[in-house]
């Protein structure tokens, strides 16, 4: 695909950036399990937690395509910095941004596209989470506003936000249809970060278990209206998906890149050249299936098929891109020390975050039999 001329230069910015700032800390990171909040506070300062979002709004003014070249090109250096990046903008801010009032917008969007604090997105639960329309977490009505109670687990950012798009359910009997979303501020009391969630990858993102006992939640914070949750979501997880199949597009070139390295230093086989053959294409056949998502969505139109097609073929191609890539280099890419070892850990989340490999190909299905033959 030939990117214009903005989208060519601003790759070419965040590569610069991702290489310069963020991928000489990605291995004392996953390392040590710490939040990457020095590279939130860089990406802050240029910008890069807006870039979608109006000018007038505190952001950069860009498209998709652009976002998710900056997720692809910062997850290729450090998959935990572009996973905090990826559900900072596609799941915390942009439901407000799609359904918020005026006012929310104008409240919570620009210290979110600012970086002044983090946005997170509370759809997972213990009993919910491929079937996301089992949600548990209730939400009362009451004078002037909604009382939360419930449990969210494996919330990405959430420890370090200061909003939190909450899906909860006034009347559990009617199902999906009972589902409504909130913007919480995680100042409010009743607001509890319960536990952080120790994982096989992804260290240095923030990951946390979260409760709410009787939190209270005002009227203006309802986000679009009652019983419209389900569809929320739904969308907000379409953008989402893109996100993730750039966030798997970055571990995949990542792989790729180990391979070339290592083969431009020693005379290599046939098996190996085919095996960096077929990685290579695979690679870029991701990149067109996440470009494409990222631009129907620009263009403003529904994509759940094609956001599906980028979601699961990055996802897969991640997880085989470092395993060839592991298999060909040979026992040095278990040393713990190796990029392939982190990829390795850090890529299996493409696989199941924002909807299962089985999920995906569920949507697929769907959408493909909607179709005239």
């Amino acid at each position: 695909m030939i990117l214009s001329a903005t989208h060519q230069q601003f790759r070419h910015e965040i590569r610069e950036f991702a290489n310069s700032v963020i991928k000489p800390r990605a291995g004392d990171h996953d390392r040590s399990g710490k939040f990457v909040i020095e590279n939130v506070k860089e990406m802050a300062l240029r910008g890069y937690l807006g870039i979608p979002w109006p000018k007038e709004l505190g952001g950069l003014g860009l498209d998709y395509l652009a976002y998710a070249i900056a997720v692809e090109e910062i997850s290729r250096v450090c998959a935990s910095t572009g996973l905090t990046l990826a559900a900072h903008t596609s799941l915390g801010t942009y439901p407000i941004f799609k359904f918020g009032t005026e006012a929310q917008k104008l409240k919570y969007i620009p210290p979110l596209a600012q970086g002044k604090y983090l946005g997170a997105f509370g759809l997972t639960e213990p009993n919910a989470g491929s079937d996301a329309a089992s949600i548990e977490s209730t939400a009362q009505k009451v004078a002037n506003g909604y009382v939360l109670n419930g449990t969210k687990r494996f919330i990405t950012n959430a420890g370090f936000a200061g909003t939190v798009v909450v899906a909860a359910t006034l009347d559990r009997k009617l199902g999906r249809k009972g589902i409504t979303c909130f913007i919480v501020e995680t100042k409010s009391q009743g607001f509890i970060v319960a536990k952080e969630e120790h994982k096989l990858g992804l260290r240095a993102s923030n990951t946390v278990e979260l409760a709410f006992e009787d939190l209270f939640v005002p009227q203006d914070n309802l986000l679009g209206h009652e019983y419209d949750g389900y569809r929320i979501f739904m969308e907000t997880l379409d953008g989402g998906r893109i996100s993730i199949g750039a966030f798997c597009l970055g571990m995949a070139q990542s792989a790729l890149d180990s391979l070339i390295n290592w083969a431009q230093k020693r005379e290599i086989s046939q098996q190996a050249a085919k095996a960096i053959a077929d990685v290579a294409t695979e690679v870029e056949a991701a990149r067109l299936l996440v470009y494409d998502a990222a631009i129907i969505k620009d263009q403003g139109r529904r994509a759940d098929k094609q956001c599906a097609f980028a979601k699961l073929f990055a996802s897969e191609v991640a997880m085989r891109s470092v395993n060839v890539a592991m298999s060909v280099i040979g026992i040095q890419s278990l040393d713990s020390e190796s990029d392939l070892n982190r990829v390795y850990r850090d890529a299996k989340l493409g696989e199941i975050g924002e909807g299962t490999s089985e999920i995906m190909r569920l949507i697929i299905a769907k959408e493909v039999l909607k179709e005239e033959v």
